[in-house]
């Protein structure tokens, strides 16, 4: 197999269309509301929409956040780079290494569901079945990485068929669930305030679990690189890709207090969209939204590969991890490495994962665990653009509220429910959330004690960095044969 480690990965590849397609994709509307309804519904009730929404306001602050540290450093690596370059190289490397740990374990949280959803097309008793579940799951997993290795290109087409398709059924749901008659629960709009929550604690831990639901639009960052005009695209189409989300997110667990019972939720568990399918169109309707949830899973497990496999390639092209991991195959222009490893990793956990108990008790585990090192990484790139535009903030009312309020709330939100979630997570839960941060130690203190660069990074400021942005476009429009072959990225 050919390779080169001073190859770097393919520009311009994703459009703007491609890329909000990609925003929609990580997000995964129909497997987030499979995957984690019953879990929402344990931690807050009938306060879900309310999680939902509250969680919402602050995580439009990260987006934007992302955004504009997207406009002055182009990166693979996206908060692994920023707050390394804004905070510190210790902080950035754990920001990273957050991403890397909490997408490892998706592999198997994204993985059981769609396991469990194609067994349920055959036999719906055997969903349960966690070691068939996982097997299943481990099959369209191999899939995906294929489809990962094979490029950009290949993974964009495949998400804009799946996601297309997975939209419109959901369309067609929500229609008919607007239409349907039986009803367990009569709408009320407390479900949209504070009175559901068992105070600040129970607060945290459900938007601990909202912010799990919208994670993995911030792909879009990590795909920075191999997309045309990044540093507008990627902001862009992740705000569309929350955005369209967030209403999918609403209108279906708005649907699940109407139409379903407590103990309809609990025992559909993982598969709780089949069980609302099946109530608003008995036959067929919990056929097709299987359909929705295994082409949403199989779409979020290709954008959550892309994110693992980017961000260990730019920590081996970086040197603080190993330095083959940034090898970059010559025909498929994607990490090979890095995606060969986050595979072996990966296949050892769904051996492990079978040893846990049901479907449902191991998506309950990971769901939270996630949402702690997701936390934690969102909110450390919400201080790093504040800190990055600290010098830009009070330019107009427009840079103060969008670069800096909003950010800092957005950061400030993450933090405080990654401390507050602590005191009502299981042990299990917070033992695989922060021993999986807490493992990132070891290999930071090694690559820092043999000397990486990454650990004497070059300041990022948003002043400076627009300047030379501008002189740089001045000078591309005297030169526009320079402009051509210009790189497409700051590497």
């Amino acid at each position: 197999m050919r390779s080169s480690s001073a190859r770097g990965l393919q520009p311009n590849v994703l459009g703007t269309f491609d890329t909000i397609v990609m925003a929609i994709a990580g997000s995964a509307p129909a497997y987030s509301i499979a995957a984690t309804t019953a879990v929402l519904v344990a931690s807050v009730g009938l306060a879900g929409p309310a999680a939902l929404l509250y969680c919402a306001i602050p995580m439009f602050g990260i987006v934007l956040a992302f955004s504009r540290l997207g406009r002055i450093d182009i990166n693979a690596g996206a908060s692994y780079s920023w707050v390394s370059r804004t905070l510190h190289p210790f902080l950035g490397f754990l920001s990273g290494w957050a991403l890397v740990v909490s997408a490892t374990i998706f592999m198997v949280a994204g993985s059981l569901p769609a396991g469990a959803m194609t067994l349920a097309l055959f036999d719906p008793a055997l969903a349960e079945n966690a070691f068939l579940a996982t097997a299943v799951g481990a099959a369209w997993f191999l899939a995906m990485l294929l489809v990962v290795l094979g490029g950009a290109r290949l993974t964009v087409r495949a998400q804009v068929l799946m996601s297309g398709v997975e939209l419109a059924i959901l369309l067609l749901f929500i229609v008919a669930a607007l239409l349907h008659n039986g009803a367990a629960a009569a709408f009320d709009w407390s479900w949209l305030g504070f009175s559901h929550f068992d105070g600040a604690s129970g607060f945290a831990s459900g938007a601990l679990v909202a912010t799990f639901y919208y994670w993995g639009w911030d792909v879009t960052s990590n795909l920075s690189e191999e997309t045309r005009n990044s540093r507008r695209t990627a902001g862009l189409a992740a705000l569309v890709g929350v955005g369209v989300v967030f209403l999918l997110f609403e209108a279906f667990t708005i649907a699940v207090n109407v139409i379903l019972t407590a103990e309809d939720i609990k025992a559909g568990s993982a598969n709780v969209l089949g069980v609302l399918g099946e109530a608003i169109w008995p036959g067929a309707g919990g056929k097709l939204l299987v359909v929705a949830v295994l082409l949403s899973t199989v779409a979020t497990l290709e954008t959550t590969l892309i994110q693992v496999t980017r961000s260990l390639f730019a920590m081996g092209r970086d040197h603080s991890m190993p330095a083959a991991l940034g090898t970059v195959h010559r025909r498929w222009n994607t990490p090979w490495v890095a995606v060969a490893v986050v595979g072996a990793v990966a296949l050892a956990m769904f051996v492990a994962s079978t040893a846990l108990g049901s479907v449902g008790e191991v998506l309950s585990a990971a769901v939270a665990a996630i949402g702690l090192q997701i936390a934690f990484y969102y909110g450390l790139a919400g201080i790093a653009a504040v800190v990055a535009y600290r010098k830009t903030l009070l330019a107009s009312v427009r840079d103060f509220v969008l670069g800096g309020l909003w950010p800092l709330f957005g950061a400030l939100f993450m933090l405080w429910i990654f401390f507050e979630a602590l005191t009502e997570l299981s042990w299990a839960s917070i033992g695989i959330g922060i021993g999986g941060l807490a493992a990132g130690v070891v290999p930071m203190i090694l690559y820092w004690r043999r000397g990486s660069s990454y650990y004497r990074p070059a300041r990022l400021d948003a002043s400076r960095a627009l300047e030379a942005q501008e002189s740089y476009a001045n000078s591309a429009s005297r030169h526009p044969d320079y402009a051509d072959k210009s790189m497409a990225t700051d590497f």
